[in-house]
């Protein structure tokens, strides 16, 4: 911040008429700025929500990933105020977003400075079902390219609740009985854990706009500077970012709140540019596509959310490239397991392959990609992948995030019972194909499965 923004910090009788003009000129620009945003105009210097003035350090000004005193910052016409939420502390480290930081932002996801998130994107935020109901542990999905984020996050969601809070059964009617409070503990927790696992558990980013984001506003969030208005707050602690998040949980869940972008860019953010550059490789130059019409997220993103790292690529390891460049694929067991099928795919298409890091998760939870339609199975059975005996005959439940669900679809997988393979062997890409796109993903992982879909019409 312009330290001459202060008339007050200076003796005037030191300052010549057209240095006192000169600095009048610039507070009266600040006014405009804050009148604009309805944040007053009696305020002669920029402050924080405790009206002391903002410090170097509480504008970025050495934290590493941002621009240090002397490089470039945001025009003084476009810095805004820190939305006026409740609960903020000004001893928080938070700054706006440099133009800088903002165009590296912009070529990571779009691979240029055109490009803009559409209307379903703007439309897409975290929210829960009714709370004690058959779906009260599932977000409430659309269509568009923010579907597979929200999956993902519900896959940690489900894990959560099933296998990290303590005093709960691992059961499905654990995932049903939930209070609001809940909800937003187990939401919380899983925002702020994805960040903190994306900044390699030393830093976390949570980016917010600079404008109160739940207030009627002429702001059009659909146009270019956006990412301009950004207000980054960043975290040294696990818990220290959980509670920011839990505090502040509107700005990602409420109507409006644009909360899975705000998601998007924080996610890129805590992982900074220099570790994204080291994930991606040949394939993978940024992390966002247009198709369509929409903008769908690259394989790196989810695999961003589900390892913490953004491998662009599903198999293990590293492979050669035909340009003998190294490939890069998921070098770790996953928490949140990953299962693909596709009907126009070839199965011998060997890029597209899910390896035994994301086939076998550490918990029985996956993200299933079927048709390019994102989903989620998972198993209350903590054991299930990690005792062969367990997987003879077990129970999966399964979430399409489709409004026409209205609870969890109980399936029995059969992994030694092959009748299906009889005289009924289906045709995988013709048009006589007798099995569900469930069934044909389920069997990407338990290759001779039967699948008994207990009295509910296969419906995906």
């Amino acid at each position: 911040m312009d330290p001459e923004v202060s008339v007050q910090e200076q003796n005037p009788l030191e300052l010549d008429l057209n240095e006192i003009t000169r600095k009048l000129l610039f507070l009266d620009q600040w006014r405009g700025v804050f009148r604009y945003y309805r944040l007053g105009s009696s305020l002669t210097t920029p402050q924080n929500h405790d009206g002391s003035h903002i410090s170097p350090e509480e504008t970025g000004e050495g934290s590493g990933m941002f621009p240090s005193q002397g490089q470039e910052q945001l025009p003084s016409s476009t810095v805004c105020s820190i939305p006026r939420l409740p609960g903020i502390s000004s001893k928080l480290h938070s700054f706006p977003i440099s133009p800088t930081i903002a165009t590296m932002l912009k070529r990571s996801l779009f691979g240029n400075t055109n490009q803009v998130l559409g209307g379903d994107w703007r439309k897409a935020h975290f929210n829960f079902h009714d709370p004690f109901s058959d779906l009260a542990f599932a977000l409430q999905v659309k269509k568009g390219g923010a579907q597979s984020i929200q999956m993902a996050v519900q896959g940690s969601i489900i894990k959560y609740l099933l296998f990290t809070r303590e005093g709960k059964d691992c059961s499905l009617h654990s995932l049903c009985n939930l209070s609001q409070r809940e909800q937003e503990q187990a939401l919380a927790a899983v925002l702020a854990g994805i960040l903190w696992a994306a900044g390699e558990a030393q830093k976390a980013i949570v980016c917010f706009v600079t404008k109160d984001i739940h207030s009627t506003s002429t702001l059009d969030y659909s146009s270019n500077n956006f990412i301009e208005r950004l207000q980054l707050f960043e975290f040294s602690e696990k818990e220290a970012t959980e509670k920011f998040v839990y505090d502040h949980l509107q700005c990602f869940k409420g109507e409006g709140s644009h909360g899975v972008t705000l998601f998007l860019y924080s996610l890129v953010l805590s992982r900074t540019f220099e570790r994204l550059q080291k994930d991606l490789d040949t394939t993978t130059t940024h992390l966002l596509q247009s198709q369509a019409g929409g903008v769908l997220c690259r394989q790196a993103v989810l695999n961003l959310i589900l390892t913490g790292r953004a491998s662009p690529n599903v198999f293990n390891g590293y492979e050669e490239g035909r340009s003998e460049q190294s490939l890069h694929g998921v070098l770790a067991r996953s928490d949140i397991g990953y299962l693909q099928w596709s009907k126009d795919t070839s199965e011998g298409y060997h890029l597209s392959q899910v390896g035994s890091m994301l086939k076998t998760p550490t918990f029985p939870i996956w993200l299933c990609n079927i048709n390019g339609n994102y989903s989620i199975l998972f198993c209350t059975n903590r054991q299930l992948l990690s005792d062969w005996k367990m997987e003879r005959v077990f129970d999966l439940h399964f979430y399409s995030g489709q409004p026409s669900q209205k609870k969890p679809v109980h399936l029995t997988i059969d992994t030694h019972s092959h009748h299906w393979e009889g005289e009924h062997h289906e045709d995988k890409y013709g048009s006589g194909r007798r099995f569900s796109s469930l069934e044909m993903v389920i069997r990407t992982k338990w290759r001779e499965a039967t699948i008994n879909w207990n009295g509910t019409i296969p419906f995906f």
